[in-house]
């Protein structure tokens, strides 16, 4: 069973979303440790009233960007993590955690990626920024985390089309349905090492059940 660390910095929708799954007995993985730089957001909340471990890592706690790295490396590695599963987290991941923790951290992107990515790309910025440029579709991305924003290996994409209406909140809506099925479904192929390898890209393996 893998040990899945989930990082969240607001309402951790798609934290819920896996840990749904892990309940239902559809992931077979336990949640072993909740890192925010946020203390008061949604997804502490979540994890407090499930007693769910936390980690709480930011500049106020740990001035030193060394030190602030290095311990969160520790409860990691303490907490015998297999998984980190990105969920609405704002910061740049350390390249200590990336560096060891190579191909085991993913992430969800509302967009299409590589199109509508990187710094400064994030919630509704990410919506607005799809219906200003009149693209006819849109949709959601899980991909493994490199040392840039939103930049890694695509392990699965889903298209939304566009409509002539749409708005900014409509939109959001229907990538964030998008979001909570494709996350669990690499998480789960993860934990079921159904993810392959081929030319330095992933690919997700059928399971017999399906």
């Amino acid at each position: 069973m893998k040990k899945i660390a989930i990082f969240a910095s607001g309402g951790g929708s798609n934290f819920k979303a896996i840990y749904e799954n892990i309940i239902s007995g559809n992931i077979l993985a336990e949640i072993c440790l909740v890192v925010s730089n946020n203390p008061s957001c949604s997804a502490i909340g979540f994890a407090e009233k499930n007693m769910l471990p936390i980690f709480i890592v930011n500049k106020a706690l740990y001035p030193d960007s060394y030190y602030r790295d290095m311990i969160l490396k520790q409860n990691l590695m303490k907490a015998d993590i297999n998984l980190i599963c990105l969920a609405g987290y704002l910061k740049m991941i350390p390249k200590n955690i990336v560096t060891h923790f190579e191909n085991c951290i993913l992430n969800i992107h509302p967009a299409l990626l590589p199109d509508f990515g990187g710094k400064g790309f994030y919630g509704m910025k990410i919506h607005e920024a799809v219906l200003q440029s009149n693209a006819a579709e849109s949709g959601a991305t899980v991909h493994f985390v490199d040392d840039k924003y939103d930049h890694g290996p695509i392990v699965a994409q889903e298209k939304v089309i566009i409509e002539a209406d749409e708005t900014v909140n409509l939109l959001a809506k229907k990538v964030l349905a998008v979001e909570h099925r494709i996350y669990p479904e690499v998480v789960k192929a993860f934990c079921e090492n159904r993810i392959i390898w081929e030319h330095n890209q992933p690919k997700i393996e059928v399971s017999i059940e399906d």
